[in-house]
C-alpha cells in the first residue's frame, strides 16, 4: 500500500523529497548536521504506518472527487472551496501527526499556518483540489520531523 501512497502523491504532484524539505526546515535547528536523506528516510518510515497510508489514501480520493464534481452537497462546495471552517482535512492529518506524539501536532501547526515551501504550492494551485492534499502533506512532514526528533540523542538549545 506504500508504494500506492507514493503513486497517489506523484499524480497529485507531490515529490516525497518536497515533503523531506519540509521535515528538514523543521528539525534543522536542532539537529546541525542533518541531511535532507535522513529526512526522506524518516518520512518513507512513516509511510509504512498502516494508520498513515489509509489517512492519506482518504484525503486523495476525496480531493480528486471534489475535483471531478462527484460529491453530494453540501461537501461538494466544502471541499473546492476549501471552507476555512471546514476542519476535517485537518482532522485527518492530525492523524497522521498523533502517531509520533504532541511534537508532530506542533510540528504541524507551525506549517499548516506558515505554508512553506510545497505547502505554498498546494495551496495556490488553481486547477485541482487540494483541500485535504496540504494538510496531509504537512501531517507526513510533521509527523517524520516529529519522528527523527524522538530519535536525536542530544537536542541543540
Amino acid at each position: 500500500m506504500k508504494d500506492t501512497v507514493i503513486r497517489m502523491f506523484s499524480e497529485r504532484g507531490v515529490d516525497l523529497g518536497e515533503v523531506a524539505e519540509l521535515v528538514l526546515e523543521l528539525q534543522k535547528p536542532y539537529h546541525l548536521t542533518l541531511s535532507i536523506s535522513e529526512c526522506l528516510e524518516n518520512v518513507e518510515a512513516v509511510l509504512q504506518k498502516r494508520e498513515v497510508q489509509q489517512a492519506i489514501i482518504t484525503g486523495i480520493v476525496l480531493d480528486t472527487l471534489a475535483e471531478q464534481g462527484l460529491l453530494p452537497e453540501p461537501l461538494q462546495t466544502l471541499l473546492v472551496e476549501d471552507e476555512p471552517l471546514y476542519g476535517v482535512d485537518e482532522i485527518l492529518a492530525l492523524a497522521i501527526t498523533n502517531v509520533y506524539g504532541a511534537i508532530g501536532f506542533t510540528n504541524f501547526g507551525y506549517l499548516d499556518k506558515t505554508k512553506p515551501g510545497i505547502l505554498r504550492r498546494l495551496n495556490s494551485h488553481p486547477h485541482q483540489v487540494h483541500t485535504f492534499m496540504d494538510d496531509l502533506v504537512a501531517g507526513l512532514a510533521a509527523a517524520a520531523s516529529a519522528r527523527l526528533a524522538h530519535n536525536l540523542e542530544k537536542i541543540v538549545p
